[in-house]
């Protein structure tokens, strides 16, 4: 019922309301050994107090204390935390604890501990519970990354120029590895290290091939919210070649262009390389998001752009599914500025559902190309929701969304809150994250939180790691957006010459290039 976690007592003696402790695995007869183990099973109903505090919840107190339930490992004894009521009755603080630190299921780690020869299956039959294939590991586990050779030269031209400190932190950048944007159909084929196929053969060289992350971001009618990052497929064309955001259909040239000239090429290049090269895919980055959040922009919410983005998201995820299965896929879901309000989440989990694509997903995708820090993780995803823990480092909120009703004040509660909302919005789908950290090291750097185009004062983030917050809910922390690349022009290039697909937010009293001064 609660030994989901195995170290985290400072002693093993103590046994009162432990702080850190997590579900453990759910009631199955699929045991390490079934002729000595007949059953796993909750006989302790996670959630009942084992005992209660000096002090009741009620201020009274306890008729019954225990002086073990004041150790330094019992909930109940660190200041800030909840008093803890008499033993058998229920704690809503431990239990929305021993929720977020939940281990219900055989981690590959345990099966690799395995003594047995014989190939194992991990499926476990769950009383009550979907059956959940729990051998699918994390794509960036003890994997080499491949560093593109082209960021490292362009931060090159940047080094050259750079002195002391932030010299030697370009140097330090230089062998980071960062996802490749294929933002172009021109980006598919061809060779070198500025295509897929070139990256893909170069990764497949080294000893042993490199893992290679890819951003899949070429839909019709492309970031409708945004117009610096609007891109070279339309659902209607205007005469200069643009996008007619404006006009309404099923987008089905649109549609036809994307599949045959786009994801069709991927797909066959996938399919060559699969098994050889550790692939993974981000899909898409704002499409979908728009769809829950800005039905009220006509370029959003017209019926081209949501037949495009549906029908060429659910085209791509199932075809790449099906020809390229080791291929991980992580769909892009904003970041929890954007979606982390609960109906906007509702909606979100919606639009996922009726796509019927998460079968082939490993999971979702959060910050890609944005700054929302990543803050400490809670104990629950809304745990700082009603002011309820003033004061606890994991509430700090530099963009005060929990003040609106937004539970997702970091990117590591917004994990929790995908991963919940996902899980129980669809049957037998236990989604993982990736969150992008190549700007996001600053926390409070904006004026507004709604800017996001080349943000003034940010600061480079994590590297490239698997070591995260929480790993069974978060895979990795990866730089999806290359620092250093622009966000959007200023209404003036650097050339003197005006910028062709200006967008106001990147003139935001934020953005670089807005201040005198500034280039």
């Amino acid at each position: 019922g609660r030994n989901g976690i195995a170290d985290e007592r400072s002693q093993c003696k103590n046994w009162c309301n432990i702080r850190g402790a997590g579900v453990g695995l759910f009631a199955t007869t699929e045991t390490a050994d079934p002729d000595v183990i007949d059953a796993y099973f909750w006989l302790k109903t996670p959630g009942e107090s084992d005992g209660c505090t000096g002090t009741l919840p009620s201020g009274a107190q306890c008729p019954r204390f225990d002086a073990d339930c004041a150790s330094t490992d019992s909930l109940g004894s660190a200041a800030g935390e909840p008093r803890a009521p008499e033993a058998g009755q229920w704690f809503d603080y431990q239990i929305k604890q021993l929720a977020a630190h939940a281990k219900m299921s055989i981690s590959s780690k345990d099966s690799e501990a395995s003594t047995t020869t014989a190939p194992v299956n991990h499926t476990m039959k769950v009383v009550g519970k979907p059956i959940i294939n729990v051998g699918a590991e994390n794509p960036f586990a003890g994997k080499s990354f491949y560093v593109n050779p082209s960021y490292a030269a362009s931060l090159g031209q940047s080094i050259a120029t750079a002195e002391g400190q932030v010299k030697a932190t370009l140097e330090s950048m230089e062998d980071v590895p960062s996802a490749y944007w294929l933002d172009t159909k021109g980006k598919i084929l061809g060779s070198g290290s500025n295509t897929m196929q070139g990256i893909l053969a170069d990764a497949a060289s080294k000893s042993p091939p490199q893992l290679v992350t890819f951003i899949v971001y070429d839909l019709p009618n492309r970031d409708c919210h945004a117009k610096a990052s609007n891109g070279e497929i339309c659902c209607t064309y205007n005469a200069d070649g643009s996008c007619d955001y404006a006009k309404a259909g099923d987008c089905s040239a649109g549609l036809a262009e994307y599949k045959a000239e786009y994801i069709d090429k991927i797909v066959s290049l996938l399919k060559e390389y699969e098994g050889r090269v550790p692939i993974v895919l981000v899909i898409e980055p704002d499409s979908l998001p728009n769809l829950s959040t800005n039905h009220g922009d006509p370029r959003c919410g017209n019926s081209a752009t949501v037949a495009a983005y549906k029908g060429g998201i659910q085209y791509a995820v199932q075809s790449i599914g099906a020809a390229a299965p080791s291929v991980a896929m992580y769909l892009d879901a904003g970041h929890g500025g954007w979606l982390g309000w609960k109906d906007n989440m509702k909606d979100y989990v919606a639009t996922i559902r009726d796509l019927s694509v998460s079968s082939h997903l490993r999971g979702f995708a959060t910050n890609v190309a944005g700054y929302q820090a990543l803050g400490q993780m809670c104990p629950t995803y809304d745990f700082c929701l009603n002011n309820a823990n003033p004061g606890h480092p994991c509430c700090a909120d530099p963009c005060g969304l929990t003040s609106q009703w937004n539970p997702s004040h970091n990117e590591h509660n917004y994990a929790l809150h995908l991963r919940k909302a996902m899980s129980e919005g669809i049957s037998g789908f236990v989604p993982h994250i990736i969150i992008d950290t190549g700007r996001n090291g600053i926390a409070d750097e904006r004026s507004q939180c709604k800017n996001w185009c080349n943000i003034r004062g940010a600061g480079v983030g994590l590297f490239a790691t698997t070591e995260t917050a929480d790993p069974d809910v978060i895979d990795a922390y990866f730089w999806l957006k290359t620092p250093g690349e622009s966000d959007g022009c200023t209404g003036t290039l650097p050339s003197g010459a005006q910028c062709p697909r200006f967008d106001a937010d990147c003139a935001s009293t934020d953005s670089l290039g807005s201040a005198a001064g500034e280039p």
